[in-house]
């Protein structure tokens, strides 16, 4: 790092980003992702919402208790429970941090809270001085500050710093505000409040507008010194600045920025991938920096002017952000060590022998139906594995398809729900229409299909098919996934993936119960 300031980048993937609907993680997967942006040399990762349900306070446990280089943050509302529950979570944390928050707009204060701004004061004071009995790095956030009146925002925020907040931090919650607006906002406050050299200025943008990005960054050129972001822009509604977006902009423009962030770029797109086939939200082909095409050239006048010069039309290198860093191949001779070392290197920590000898027959699966096995592979191969075989209730057994022209497709299938043998069969518009009708005529999950994506794992004919499935029932909604070679195979499986998670018992509500 040089001698200019650090940019703290806390990272929300797995509390903001879980909010996006069926977004939900478990427990595992939020320790592997954690793992991912650890290794990515995140400043913090907000874990999650303790009290929102026991799933969550297990998986912000679970994470304070394995990461050792990052700090560990968990949310609370300004209120008592909240807080104490966000403090036994992080206990095991080897550096935790308690971000607490209540709503200081005019319109939240009098319609969703009921309370005088002088009652939002009072409780966000003792807020932070209760969270300060269990760490000494506490965050405070004025939910809805884009919003809020000028005046107030600066009497709560001198007085949250004046009972111990480290950090303050500003959210445009509804992503209301434009650049210019919100880095002179964020001038004015640091101008204004007079203790605010005793904390760091953090903020927390919403995508609505599309201008989350844009507006972190003019709040950094106004004096931010911590960004609060998601890995792919991944949050509620809209979504959240983009880590990815946040960071390298940073680093390519050090022209305009007096700041630099101390992350390991290397570790985007292997972070981008995890977090995608984890959640089962695609990449868009021409994202910022982790898109398929961010670093493609079609246009003839590009290519040529990228083979003369790279700098011509390419103001990063894929390199730097983990484009050409993984390009570690397997195939069917490799053997187990060389399987588990390098899912050692992309995250994923095996912890039995017996987990190693099943990922390697499904290793051994795939590499006999395509002749190299890329990282993308490997990712999708664990996330294809990623419910408890004890908790799946259904599995797929046979699968057979007929479709030809001029004919109405078809589906003969055989699953084994709850130990026993069941067949099915249906017609429907295509192969994978029959399929799910013959799934449903067995299981009857009474389900609603609210989203049916295919995306290809690598290139090439024999390229795995990366299949998501979105399934909702009495407004709770889950995200299967399955991979395949075969396409309508990998749809059954995300398919039995998704209904699942529906005939489990409901681990946790949805965590939107609060947010900044």
């Amino acid at each position: 790092m040089s001698t200019k300031d650090h940019l703290i980048i806390f990272d929300t993937t797995l509390r903001d980003g879980e909010q996006s609907p069926g977004a939900s993680m478990t427990r595992d997967e939020k320790v592997r992702i954690a793992k991912a942006l650890e290794k990515l040399k995140v400043d913090v990762i907000e874990a999650g919402f303790p009290i929102a349900s026991p799933g969550d306070f297990e998986g912000v446990k679970a994470v304070a208790a394995v990461i050792k280089d990052s700090r560990v943050c968990g949310l609370a509302r300004a209120m008592d429970k909240d807080i104490d529950r966000a403090g036994e979570a992080l206990a095991g944390a080897r550096a935790g941090r308690i971000h607490t928050f209540i709503a200081t707009s005019p319109i939240h204060m009098e319609k969703k809270l009921g309370m005088s701004p002088d009652q939002v004061l009072e409780q966000a004071v003792h807020a932070v001085k209760r969270a300060l009995r269990y760490t000494d790095d506490v965050e405070f956030s004025p939910e809805d500050a884009g919003r809020s009146e000028i005046d107030f925002l600066c009497r709560i925020l001198e007085a949250v710093i004046d009972a111990g907040a480290r950090t303050v931090n500003i959210p445009d919650t509804v992503g209301y505000n434009i650049p210019d607006q919100f880095g002179s906002l964020i001038r004015t406050l640091k101008e204004r409040v007079v203790n605010a050299d005793k904390a760091i200025f953090s903020v927390h943008c919403h995508n609505d507008l599309g201008l989350a990005t844009a507006n972190s960054l003019a709040a950094v050129r106004n004096g931010a010194r911590q960004v609060e972001c998601t890995i792919n822009g991944l949050g509620e509604r809209a979504g959240n600045a983009a880590l990815e977006e946040i960071v390298m902009a940073v680093r390519t423009r050090q022209d305009l920025f007096d700041c630099d962030v101390g992350l390991d770029t290397t570790h985007i797109v292997p972070c981008s991938r995890l977090v995608s086939s984890i959640t089962g939200f695609p990449v868009q082909p021409n994202k910022a920096v982790v898109g398929a095409n961010a670093f493609a050239h079609e246009a003839g006048i590009h290519q040529d002017g990228v083979l003369k010069n790279r700098e011509t039309y390419e103001i990063m290198r894929a390199e730097d952000v983990g484009w050409n860093a993984n390009r570690m191949v397997l195939g069917k001779h490799s053997g187990r060590n060389a399987l588990r070392s390098r899912l050692l290197e992309l995250g994923v920590v095996l912890s039995s022998e017996e987990e190693l000898n099943a990922a390697f027959s499904r290793f051994k699966d795939l590499a006999d139906k395509k002749h190299d096995i890329y990282d993308e592979d490997l990712q999708a191969l664990v996330s294809d594995a990623n419910l408890d075989a004890a908790k799946e209730r259904v599995k797929l057994v046979s699968l057979r398809v007929c479709s030809e022209t001029g004919e109405t497709p078809s589906a003969d299938l055989v699953l084994m729900v709850d130990g026993a043998e069941r067949p099915g069969t249906a017609t429907g518009g295509g192969p994978v229409d029959a399929t799910f009708r013959a799934i449903e005529s067995i299981v009857a999950s009474a389900t609603v299909l609210k989203l049916y994506s295919v995306n290809a794992i690598t290139s090439g004919t024999d390229a795995q098919g990366e299949v998501t499935v979105r399934l909702e029932k009495g407004g709770r909604i889950v995200n299967g996934q399955g991979a395949d070679t075969d396409i309508v195979i990998a749809s059954a499986k995300a398919y039995l993936n998704a209904v699942n998670k529906i005939l489990q018992p409901l681990a946790r509500a949805h965590p939107q119960i609060g947010d900044v």
